[in-house]
């Protein structure tokens, strides 16, 4: 299912993201989530799931600290989702670690649209 997400920059030049509307896709955001991306120095292959779980309403674990991430689920923790800047910050920082770059505006939409789902 198809959702529109507007995205609203906080600031100038604040956000990567164009102030364009994107047809966020949330089925195609939890196939990202899940999708095991192999990594450049030929660790063991990661994805959105190795810190943050299947469940994303249960807390994860960082892979390499084993500190423990809140629960992504907005459903319930009301604070996720609701400041741009920080969803930005965390999707550059785990983009660039899971898959190895930074991730497309189509991308961030579709992952915030499948956490939304949660």
């Amino acid at each position: 299912m198809k959702t529109r997400l507007t995205i609203i920059l906080a600031a100038a030049g604040a956000l990567a993201l164009p102030t364009t509307l994107l047809a966020a896709d949330a089925a195609a955001g939890q196939a990202g989530w899940t999708k095991e991306y192999p990594q450049a120095d030929g660790s063991e292959a990661r994805s959105c799931v190795t810190c943050h779980g299947q469940d994303l309403t249960q807390p994860g674990r960082q892979a390499n600290t084993g500190k423990t991430i809140e629960p992504l689920a907005p459903s319930v923790n009301p604070k996720r989702l609701t400041d741009q800047a920080k969803i930005e910050k965390w999707l550059l920082r785990n983009c660039k670690w899971t898959l190895g770059r930074e991730c497309t505006a189509t991308e961030k939409a579709d992952f915030v649209a499948y956490i939304k789902t949660q």
